[in-house]
């Protein structure tokens, strides 16, 4: 499809910035050969930081959420329900942004308590995504 095309279709279904979106995901198209090459030389955190710095429009949450969605385990997806459950229990003071900095430190705290469970991060993650807002997404 084309930018126009993908814009249309992403407002069709209601996409906040379609337009930016669909430029984007153009934009990605031009480096999709070299993720299966990134994919099998690196950890899931150099992946990760290859994403956010080479596929505009993908953050840290957006990058961590497609590795998992394709079978890495060992990174967290950090978003407001995991933060606002994190803030309740007094594990963390709930930040007015989530950068870089801060989804780090996030992470590795979450880390923390998965290996205290022994579990890893993708089992962590449902949990208390589960807990905050009483559904299990796939």
């Amino acid at each position: 499809m084309t930018e126009k095309q993908i814009a249309k279709k992403l407002k069709e279904f209601g996409y906040r910035f379609p337009n930016t979106r669909a430029k984007y995901i153009v934009e990605a198209r031009k480096r999709k050969n070299f993720i299966r090459e990134i994919l099998n030389q690196r950890n899931e955190q150099e992946i990760r930081e290859w994403l956010v710095k080479n596929i505009k429009g993908i953050g840290y949450k957006e990058a961590s959420h497609f590795l998992r969605n394709i079978g890495f385990e060992n990174i967290a997806i950090i978003d407001f329900h995991i933060i606002n459950l994190l803030a309740k229990f007094g594990l963390i003071k709930k930040p007015k942004t989530l950068g870089k900095k801060k989804y780090l430190e996030i992470e590795k705290l979450l880390k923390r308590v998965a290996e205290k469970l022994n579990i890893n991060l993708a089992q962590l993650d449902l949990y208390l995504w589960y807990i905050e807002t009483g559904k299990i997404l796939k």
